[in-house]
């Protein structure tokens, strides 16, 4: 193995604790949206590509697509947005999804499966 393999190596190999030590709020809500906070730690920040920052320097991050903010290893269920960014701790991204996703998608799932239709009875 040369240098620059190893060098990848260990950059993966810190990536992962990385992922591994990023914290995910408790869900909170109001009457619209549940909502959560997912901190991550500061080098895991610094490792993140440079286009997902907003242009104007302000250090923070621009809202970030699902496919962006799961390919720098968040990971949780379905249906969340990434909707604001906390200036003051850049590294703190705020999420949210409509309060009754899980139930919508559930149903919405249910009747894709089945195709609406009822289940023939039996005689």
């Amino acid at each position: 193995m040369d240098a620059q393999e190893a060098k990848q190596q260990d950059a993966m190999r810190k990536l992962e604790e990385y992922i591994e030590k990023i914290h995910y709020s408790e869900r909170y809500s109001d009457d619209e949206y549940e909502y959560r906070h997912v901190i991550l730690p500061k080098p895991l920040f610094k490792m993140i590509p440079k286009n997902f920052f907003n242009p104007d320097n302000s250090g923070t991050l621009r809202l970030l697509t699902e496919e962006e903010w799961r390919g720098i290893g968040i990971t949780q269920s379905l249906g969340w947005e990434h909707y604001e960014v906390h200036a003051p701790e850049p590294h703190v991204l705020l999420f949210r999804r409509p309060k009754n996703f899980d139930q919508m998608h559930a149903a919405m799932n249910g009747r894709a499966a089945g195709g609406g239709k009822q289940p023939a009875k039996r005689k």
